[in-house]
């Protein structure tokens, strides 16, 4: 019945979602919560007596404690949220306490002018309404009370916030790390930008983490629809290769004639030593001047007839030594970063014994995903 099932997804809709988080976090913001309201209090509470304030503590300190230590990455829960959206919202409430006699009205205009200030101050914070509403309430009219106890209140515990996240791991302030966006990266930050433009929402994600989640969960993505593949799946089977004493000339010859771009450089044992690559040829002629490259280029790999040269001869003079290889077993989700950011084009395999056994290039990995993630 599609009435039946419209309802009962309605009534889905109102069961809280599943937490992701384990035992061990669900501890640290307990504690957290615990001892951080506990320091704020015995400060404020010490600090009530020179000051003879009737009231020290604030109930809405302990929902501003549940942002700060249970979700220390919200944006709600920063620093200035959480002091200027209660000190502000505690000083609106105070304004409506003694400018509207009528209680419910004041509450409802309280609450309303300090989500609009906390808006237009950057400091939007859910226990900001709560400050303000209890200013009404109590009939709070001195505007000091919003510096003790809302001000003192809330700077303490973000102390306490600070010194706590900090120990126990957890990045707060959370400010937002700036990322250099990669050259081949699938969206940029404009493309979240507009995204949430479009949305017109407040989310309780800071724009890294947000962008971080995109890209773990692209990640995930590709470990599950890749399965158990393997480098030995995709894989060039007994890849050319040449040794540190092969000519440059072979070596080109080998190239062009098997249009391929690198060649992996070996010893006698068949362990990678390195790699040579059309750029390496290319890094020993002069390409400031395109004029006669190509004569330049015969002119590098063209063997020398006597016994003293002044350029490369073989490969191992122009190679590069530093090369990462992957072994045939490994899981070829793991070479996502390699070919997407580190800026890798060819990748040796080798075997158990370290012994090149084939090679993976760009060609071969974008074929592999487009098969285990293209359309069916």
């Amino acid at each position: 019945m599609p009435r039946f099932d419209a309802l009962l997804a309605h009534a889905r809709a109102w069961l809280p979602a599943r937490t992701t988080v384990d035992a061990r976090e669900r501890l640290r913001a307990v504690a957290g919560a615990g001892l951080g309201l506990l320091a704020a209090a015995l400060l404020s509470h010490w600090l009530a007596g020179p000051l003879h304030a009737s009231v020290w503590l604030i109930a809405p300190l302990g929902a501003s404690a549940v942002l700060v230590f249970a979700v220390p990455a919200s944006p709600l829960a920063q620093p200035w949220p959480v002091i200027g959206g209660n000190t502000l919202s505690a000083a609106v409430g105070i304004a409506c306490a003694s400018w509207i006699p009528e209680p419910t009205i004041a509450a409802a205009v309280a609450v309303a002018m300090a989500v609009a200030l906390m808006f237009s101050a950057r400091c939007l914070h859910p226990p900001g309404g709560a400050a303000a509403l209890l200013a009404v309430l109590t009939h709070t009219t001195h505007f000091s009370s919003a510096l003790f106890p809302f001000f003192t209140n809330s700077l303490l515990l973000v102390l306490a916030g600070v010194l706590y996240n900090t120990l126990t791991g957890r990045r707060y302030p959370h400010v937002q790390v700036a990322r250099p966006p990669a050259a081949d990266a699938r969206f940029s930050q404009a493309d979240i930008d507009a995204v949430l433009a479009r949305y017109n929402q407040v989310l309780d994600i800071s724009r890294d983490d947000l962008e971080s989640l995109i890209q773990q969960t692209e990640l995930e993505s590709y470990k599950r629809r890749l399965g158990t593949l393997h480098c030995a799946d995709i894989m060039s089977s007994e890849p050319i290769s040449v040794e540190f004493g092969t000519p440059l000339q072979e070596a080109w010859a080998l190239m062009h004639e098997r249009r391929i771009k690198a060649l992996p450089v070996t010893d006698r044992t068949r362990r990678v030593v390195g790699i040579v690559t059309q750029a390496d040829f290319f890094r020993q002629i002069d390409l400031q001047h395109h004029d006669g490259i190509a004569g330049r280029l015969r002119e590098l790999i063209r063997a020398t007839r006597t016994v003293m040269s002044n350029k490369p001869e073989v490969v191992g003079q122009i190679m590069t030594r530093q090369v990462r290889v992957a072994s045939a077993d490994r899981p070829v989700v793991d070479l996502v970063p390699l070919f997407s950011e580190g800026g890798h084009h060819h990748i040796p395999i080798i075997d158990g014994e370290k012994r090149l056994t084939g090679m993976i290039t760009q060609s071969d990995f974008v074929r592999a995903l487009y098969r285990a993630v293209g359309p069916a």
